[in-house]
């Protein structure tokens, strides 16, 4: 039994279809209310709350592999109710910016996971993705309005990964043998700033989005009013006010674990078309 847990959201909608159209099962995916879901024949709806691990049991019996996106809950407990109940391999989904800023409020926060997960004594395989490409819906309220998207940095280019791709990775590592003890950091194909973004966005639409650069501090008032003055300060760091090397950095993996060439902006773009019009 195989358990994708955030099966609603961006990775793990994608994670069921393709365990479901790759034969793989049984499988079992985690929502807070079953009734409000569809998933593919054959996928069973189980319903659990991160924030209180103990609902979690029902759910995890039976499970010998499970997927699992960090910071939902009191990660310590979902693990440990994890541990308890079975299983036996782990695929977390933790962030690049372990690497490139791992004191800093929400990668500090990810590495903790990745160690408690470490310890566990269950097998692992970590993914460490760049920024999300469904990121861009912030944006799709603006776009609709046909007003202007505001943002910060608006060259800094970063190598934006879409959620399918984080997808088809965690596929190959809950499926197939080799992948257990591997830590993969995983990029979209190429840089893409957030003009670049909304002139992907204006290209599928067939119209303008008009975009203006922000100042950090126009853009830090906006984000710490609904995140916090800190994760606020974390987010911008890593999106354009201290990138390096690491954060801009192309990565192959995805071709690499899955023989499919990661997908570009534009691709998501296309996908999500609706969402901006």
């Amino acid at each position: 039994m195989i358990l994708v847990t955030g099966a609603t959201g961006n990775i793990g909608t994608a994670l069921l279809k393709e365990l479901h159209a790759h034969g793989a099962g049984p499988l079992r995916g985690l929502t807070r209310d079953a009734s409000r879901v569809t998933f593919p024949d054959g996928v069973q709806a189980v319903e659990g709350d991160f924030t209180e691990p103990a609902s979690l049991k029902p759910a995890l019996e039976g499970v010998r592999s499970m997927f699992l996106v960090s910071r939902l809950g009191p990660d310590a407990d979902i693990l440990e109710a994890a541990r308890q109940a079975g299983v036996e391999h782990v695929v977390l989904v933790s962030s690049i910016t372990v690497l490139t800023h791992p004191h800093l409020g929400p990668a500090g926060e990810n590495l903790a996971v990745e160690e408690l997960l470490g310890a566990s004594g269950m097998a692992w395989t970590v993914l460490r993705p760049t920024q999300f490409a469904s990121n861009a819906l912030m944006w799709a309220a603006s776009v609709r309005g046909h007003e202007t998207v505001r943002a910060p940095y608006a060259e800094t280019a970063l190598p934006t990964i879409h959620p399918a791709d984080i997808a088809s990775v965690a596929r190959v590592a809950l499926t197939e043998p080799g992948h257990r003890g591997r830590v993969y950091a995983l990029t979209g194909p190429e840089p893409v700033s957030a003009r670049g973004q909304t002139e992907a966005i204006a290209a599928v639409l067939g119209r303008e989005v008009p975009f203006a650069e922000i100042s950090r501090e126009e853009a830090h008032a906006r984000m710490a009013a609904v995140f916090g003055a800190e994760a606020a300060d974390a987010v911008l760091d890593v999106t354009g006010g201290d990138v390096n090397d690491e954060l801009l950095r192309v990565r192959d993996t995805v071709a690499q674990v899955t023989g499919t060439p990661a997908r570009p902006f534009r691709q998501w773009a296309s996908e999500n078309a609706d969402a901006f019009r």
